[in-house]
């Protein structure tokens, strides 16, 4: 399967709530900074993120987006201070 390189940011009003949206995007990808992952996801490994997260999300209160950059090692990529590894274009095993 193809993956493809996701940013995956959250804003969880409940601290509760946060702890389980964050230990579940531990599960998809790497964290890039305090609320923002980025994940190289196949389409199916998307589909079960999203749903995990949303099991876990108030839908009134919170908020995720999941912005796709393309192809792993595709997208430009510019950091202003310290610099952050990016997940290498290789499968992830769970």
């Amino acid at each position: 399967m193809a993956r493809r390189r996701h940013i995956i940011a959250y804003d969880i009003r409940e601290p509760r709530r946060l702890r389980r949206v964050c230990k579940t995007m531990e599960e998809y990808g790497e964290r890039l900074q305090y609320s923002v992952f980025v994940c190289d996801l196949s389409r199916a490994e998307l589909v079960h993120a999203r749903r995990d997260v949303e099991q876990e999300m108030d839908l009134t209160e919170d908020s995720v987006v999941i912005v796709d950059l393309g192809v792993p090692d595709s997208a430009a990529v510019t950091f202003i201070g310290q610099r952050r590894e990016l997940p290498t274009n290789t499968p992830r095993i769970v």
